[in-house]
């Protein structure tokens, strides 16, 4: 049991200081869009930039790293339970599209408002709306991925119960996997044509 127990004691903080991170984040890129003061504005997204950077890349690897060998360690492994799967799933897809972001809008962002000249209103553009629902979106997601690990809903995969119930006869995919799967799958894509039909996508941030 002490293994365990130390490793959800390093795992939380990580978990809990990337929430706090992505909030902040979120209030400065609010800050950044509403505000009317010139210097508030250049600072709001130079900080997100050292922010997203130096705080919030460094904590998302943290809390990936420390979820998937607190997994590891325990009963529950990273593909015997549908809610670990589902954490895995949001967690690696999450730090993937946090870096294209952070590197791409967040970084391009901190680039404009430094090249503006002093005393003159910063703009970013579309970039301002885009940081606002990008950290909105992100905090959904630390939720359910939260959520998930309290609750921890449905049960074992068909490979949980392999691992389980060895003496059990084989049995194809269940149902639920599969809908669990295309769930995912559906969503992934929405995400993915919303980001396009919005004008925010990979090939707009390159200009």
């Amino acid at each position: 049991m002490t293994t365990p127990v130390i490793m959800v004691t390093v795992r939380v903080p990580y978990s809990d200081g990337l929430l706090g991170a992505v909030a902040s984040f979120l209030a400065l890129s609010i800050a950044g869009l509403t505000s009317q003061d010139a210097e508030t504005v250049r600072g709001a997204y130079l900080s997100m930039n050292l922010i997203g950077q130096f705080v919030i890349v460094p904590l998302c690897f943290a809390a990936l790293l420390t979820g998937i060998v607190h997994s590891l360690g325990t009963e529950w492994g990273l593909f015997r339970y549908y809610w670990v799967l589902l954490k895995l799933i949001l967690t690696v897809g999450s730090t993937v599209l946090l870096l294209v972001h952070q590197f791409m809008a967040v970084a391009r962002a901190a680039r404009l408002v430094s090249a503006s000249a002093a005393g003159t209103m910063p703009s970013v553009g579309h970039l301002g709306t885009e940081l606002v629902t990008k950290a909105g979106l992100a905090i959904g997601v630390l939720i359910v991925i939260t959520t998930t690990s309290i609750y921890k809903p449905w049960g074992l995969t068909p490979y949980g119960r392999r691992k389980k119930f060895p003496q059990l006869p084989n049995k194809e995919t269940s149902m639920r996997l599969k809908v669990s799967l295309a769930v995912i799958g559906v969503l992934v894509v929405v995400a993915f044509i919303a980001e396009h039909l919005a004008g925010h996508g990979l090939g707009h941030h390159l200009h």
